[in-house]
């Protein structure tokens, strides 16, 4: 178990926070500002208990020195101040003296933003990634700026950066932040220790994105349900035709055994949606048996029947991937549909591992009904695979 922020002492001391502002601008304006309210908690705990905080986050990426202009965190600095109710320092470094005064002069219960950590991984124009590579210097560096580090951001704890494993690598205490501590605590009732019947659904375009989850969960869910662009890998291992459909050559034998050693635990689509080419048109519908001119999109109506009864009297369910490319609205039927089915479960604890789906059941009015969505795609996608994230295991244990 890692450090809280129940197991430090903050009051008066300079608290450094990563958290995770990566959100997305539009000419200057921010068009979803969630990730900047998820931070809230944790960041009005520490006021509150009368901490000099400073916060840092990365926007996007930087692999160039134009981007700079672009990737400012100044817009977020101004939406952090109308949301935290306070004035918000900004400082647009990333080091130096006007940062390292401008912390100094800190009082408590102030709050101090400083610039884009990427815009490290660019200096003078060449690419060096310090942020993104670790570099051992700067997260020294960054530690010396502060007496305790918080780690918030899960977004990005699937990766060793200077400013979460470096800082932590570094500093004499160290906790995560309320954010990710909820999100470690509903993975692990999710994944770890779930109640059963426990079904995990699958989803997305390539069985080699989605390996280690499989392997992962065969021995842990009682079903596996699978879906998405990968499905059709699943198909042609089993001998169908798949027409102009998704599927992954090399990865045939690997489904092949998957589906062996799973002893009817995976669940496969048992109809598709077809288009003649990767265009949001009328779908045509067929079997497992695809025509050799059409592509499959989406799952069908058989199958949306087949996985609500595969979910039928489910205790935990975690979700992982969209069912088709639901970003086409005539193949989006199938990642709504099992959204809707999983949302519905009476008594169930429900997860959705970020990303694509994470989208799919804000963007159609299901984020109230799920248990827990995970705010990182990534970590959570390696957390369901039983890796461990290096920017929680850089953390001090309780």
């Amino acid at each position: 178990m890692k450090k809280t922020l129940k197991d430090v002492q903050v009051a008066n001391k300079t608290v450094l926070v990563r958290v995770d502002f990566n959100v997305p601008i539009k000419d200057g304006v921010i068009t979803d500002d969630n990730r900047i309210k998820a931070a809230l908690p944790t960041i009005k705990h520490l006021v509150d208990q009368g901490s000099k905080v400073v916060l840092f986050s990365h926007l996007s990426r930087i692999k160039e020195e134009a981007d700079k202009a672009k990737k400012s965190l100044a817009p977020v600095a101004k939406r952090l101040e109308e949301l935290a109710g306070q004035s918000i320092k900004f400082v647009a470094q990333t080091r130096g003296a006007e940062l390292e005064d401008a912390i100094k002069s800190l009082k408590s219960g102030e709050i101090l933003l400083f610039e884009n950590t990427r815009f490290e991984d660019v200096k003078d124009g060449e690419v060096v990634k310090y942020e993104s590579k670790n570099n051992a210097d700067l997260g020294k560096y960054w530690a010396s700026l502060g007496e305790v580090f918080v780690n918030d951001a899960f977004g990005t704890a699937h990766r060793a950066h200077a400013s979460n494993v470096g800082i932590a690598s570094n500093i004499k205490e160290s906790c995560v932040g309320f954010l990710v501590q909820k999100e470690l605590e509903m993975l692990a009732k999710g994944v770890d220790a779930p109640e059963h019947p426990f079904v995990a659904i699958i989803g997305g375009a390539k069985v080699s994105d989605k390996i280690g989850v499989i392997d992962h969960l065969l021995d842990k869910a009682d079903k596996i349900i699978i879906g998405g662009g990968m499905a059709y890998t699943f198909f042609k291992a089993q001998g169908h035709s798949i027409g102009k459909s998704l599927c992954e050559e090399d990865k045939l034998d690997l489904a092949k055994q998957y589906l062996e050693k799973s002893n009817g635990k995976i669940v496969l689509p048992i109809d598709s949606a077809n288009a003649p080419e990767f265009k949001d048109v009328e779908p045509t519908f067929s079997g497992v048996d695809l025509p050799d001119d059409v592509m499959g999109l989406d799952i069908g109506p058989k199958s949306i029947e087949l996985f609500k009864e595969t979910l039928k009297g489910a205790k935990t369910v975690a979700w992982n991937g969209p069912m088709g490319v639901f970003e086409f609205e005539n193949f989006k039927k199938g990642t709504v549909a099992v959204c809707e089915a999983i949302a519905n479960l009476d008594g169930a604890f429900t997860l959705i591992g970020g990303g694509d789906s994470a989208a799919a059941a804000i963007q159609n009015g299901f984020a109230t009904k799920f248990t827990h969505i995970s705010t990182g795609g990534g970590a959570s996608l390696e957390y369901m695979e039983g890796k461990t994230l290096p920017g929680v295991e850089a953390i001090q244990n309780a």
